[in-house]
């Protein structure tokens, strides 16, 4: 998890973007977590689609909100010392993925737990993206709670 913030962080501030968002960590988790993308079916025209976009998107081509402030109506992102603040759509899944992950009783957040975050928001623009690409958002959550139904064993057991 460590990785992915890192690589967000880095990409957003690499792009002059105020705040670290959502498709900055749903970037960051595709490149940085394989467990992600096998959920994805990884390896499928979808997931080069999606890679494709977020790139696309990097790079500040084909998409309106390149360099612009992922807006939830709350708080804005906070900057200091050109360091990006963080979406408030993004903390909010930072936050599900500690509640999440302390409900399997794991030690820490996965990258899954902050996926299942990201995409239980049907505003932000991961969701966006995924969307975009012809990802079936809804269907994809279900899968996530069901898979975290299930995985109940405790860290270390």
């Amino acid at each position: 998890m460590v990785a992915v913030i890192a690589t967000a962080r880095r990409r957003a501030a690499r792009d002059t973007d105020k705040q670290i968002d959502t498709a900055h960590l749903l970037h960051s988790l595709l490149e940085c977590d394989s467990e992600v993308c096998r959920l994805l079916d990884g390896g499928s025209p979808q997931t080069g689609r999606l890679l494709g976009y977020l790139v696309q998107r990097s790079i500040g081509y084909g998409l309106r909100w390149q360099g612009t402030v992922e807006d939830s109506g709350a708080l804005p992102a906070v900057e200091e010392d050109g360091v990006p603040g963080w979406s408030p759509a993004a903390v909010t899944a930072m936050e599900y993925a500690l509640v999440r992950s302390r409900g399997r009783r794991a030690a820490r957040a996965e990258g899954i737990d902050l996926f299942a975050g990201l995409v239980r928001d049907g505003e932000c623009r991961a969701v966006e993206v995924l969307r975009r690409v012809g990802v079936d958002v809804e269907r994809l959550a279900h899968r996530l709670e069901d898979r975290c139904e299930k995985d109940d064993t405790p860290v270390g057991a």
